[in-house]
Formats: C-alpha cells, sequence, structure tokens
C-alpha cells in the first residue's frame, strides 16, 4: 500500500509539475521531512493564504448561475461532477473544463449513509472497499470520455469517508490517496494547514447560505495563519437549501481580485499542486 501511494504521489507531481524534473528517489521522503521541520509555508509573492471555491453534483444552476460570475471575473473553481446531471447539461461542462475550471470526482452514484432515506439503495454500510474502487475508477473514466480531462480530486459524497458497518467498517481515504491527488470533506470546522494537512482528507468548509461578511470572517482568519480554505457549495442563486448566493460568489471574485487583500483564489488541483511543490522541495 505504501509503494502504491508513493508512485501515485510521484505521478501527480510529475503530471502538474513535469518541467521542475521531479525525482521519484526520495519524495515521499522530502515531504515528511519538510512537515516534520514545522516551517512557515511560502506562498507565491505577495499571497497570505488561499481559497478553492468548489461546488458538488453538476447541479443546472452552476451552469446557469454561477459560470457566468466565475467566467466574468476569470476565477477558477473546482465542480465535483455527479454523472448523470452531467450528463444532461453535457456541452456547458465540456465548456466548463475548456475554460480553465476544474472538473473533480464526486463517484458514480453518490453513496452515503442508508440512515439518509434518499441513500437507502446506495447506502456505504452495504459498501465494500471493491465496490468503491470500481466507483472511483467507472466515474474517472465516464469523465475523462465525455469532458476530456481526467479528475484528479474527489470530494466525498456527504462527507463520509467508511464503507461497511461495526467491526468491518473500513476507512476508504487509503483508496482515494491511491486514485487522487487530493480527497475533500464536508462540513468541516476549519481550514487547511498548507505545511501539514492531509490531501486525502482535505477540510471542507460550508458556502452555502453565507452572505459576504461571513466569508470574510473565514477569509481574514485562514490568511492571519497562511492557510488554505477550500468552500464547499451546492446550487447558485439567489437563496433556498444548500444554495450558495450568486451576490457572495460576486463578492468573493471582486475580493480575490484585489492585490492588497494577498489572497489567492485557484482549483484544488492548482493549489494542491503548488503545496506538493513546497513540501518536497527542488529535485535532486
Amino acid at each position: 500500500m505504501r509503494t502504491v501511494h508513493i508512485y501515485l504521489t510521484v505521478i501527480f507531481c510529475c503530471f502538474i509539475f513535469a518541467s521542475t524534473g521531479c525525482s521519484t528517489s526520495n519524495l515521499q521522503e522530502k515531504e515528511l521531512s519538510a512537515l516534520e521541520k514545522g516551517t512557515k509555508f511560502n506562498w507565491p509573492e505577495g499571497k497570505h493564504g488561499a481559497v478553492s471555491v468548489t461546488f458538488d453534483d453538476a447541479r443546472f444552476s452552476q451552469i446557469d448561475n454561477g459560470m457566468p460570475i466565475l467566467d466574468e471575473y476569470g476565477a477558477k473553481a473546482t465542480f465535483y461532477v455527479s454523472i448523470n446531471s452531467m450528463e444532461k447539461r453535457l456541452d456547458a461542462w465540456k465548456k466548463a473544463a475548456a475554460n480553465g475550471h476544474e472538473i473533480g470526482n464526486h463517484s458514480l452514484t453518490h453513496p452515503c449513509s442508508g440512515n439518509f432515506s434518499f441513500a437507502r439503495e446506495r447506502a456505504l454500510e452495504n459498501y465494500t472497499l471493491n465496490k468503491m474502487q470500481y466507483e472511483l475508477e467507472e466515474s474517472n473514466i465516464i469523465i475523462e470520455r465525455l469532458l476530456n480531462v481526467r479528475p484528479v480530486s474527489f470530494a466525498y459524497p456527504c462527507g463520509q469517508k467508511y464503507v461497511g458497518r461495526g467491526q468491518n467498517l473500513k476507512s476508504y481515504v487509503p483508496l482515494v490517496a491511491e486514485n487522487f491527488l487530493t480527497g475533500r470533506g464536508w462540513m468541516d470546522e476549519w481550514s487547511n494547514d498548507p505545511a501539514f494537512c492531509d490531501m486525502a482528507q482535505l477540510m471542507g468548509v460550508e458556502l452555502d447560505g453565507k452572505d459576504f461578511e461571513q466569508v470574510k470572517q473565514w477569509i481574514d482568519k485562514t490568511t492571519a495563519n497562511g492557510g488554505w480554505l477550500v468552500f464547499c457549495g451546492h446550487d447558485i442563486g439567489e437563496g433556498g437549501r444548500q444554495t450558495t448566493l450568486s451576490p457572495t460568489l460576486k463578492a468573493l471574485c471582486e475580493y480575490a481580485q484585489d492585490p492588497a487583500n494577498g489572497l489567492w483564489l485557484d482549483t484544488v488541483q492548482t493549489v494542491a499542486g503548488y503545496i506538493v511543490k513546497q513540501r518536497t522541495g527542488p529535485a535532486d
């Protein structure tokens, strides 16, 4: 398992930073050494922290309401797509990918705990690691075939990271670590420390329902600590359940554009790739 993890970490590093000539000999050892030193993390010049805005499920309002705002400001977001919904607006998602938005994996069928009535037929309690591995791989295959992009970011449906139950329960975080550069949680309580965070378990903070003053409080706390804040939303519009408010998204994009605020707004893949490069340092 450790060998596979090292191998895939190297692949992702080389995929994103091929021009740096990353070494395959002691990549993970370098990263662990950097973590143990506890040194201050260096963001790009002029930046005090990073924010990634992410949305789940490929909901129609993301295309209709969200994309125009993001594209107006040249802001890039990460979209963890559900296959069935994505296929219904396929041309729009092709355009989103072509415009530089990241397309991430959100599993094949969005399995969650059977305690949610909507997930009873795809309850994680009835899953195995093999079944989850199939879902991760098949979803990636479909996305690559339809959008011509290979997802390297994953979001845990419902933020739940297990299969099975009781003494047979197992975490599927290691599967995500083997198959993706990152795995994002949901309804977490804090931002990510770039020098320490587990890329397979990134903290994700809810964006839905918040006005910009609430969002700015999160941003201010994050930049004060040099962190990486990953916001998570669903629908985009003027209001309603699980809806990121359009004025909030617009204000966030405007705020990030001002260099005086020292905020780096970019996709999960781009920020994570930068962090991996900083952790490992120059190639030998």
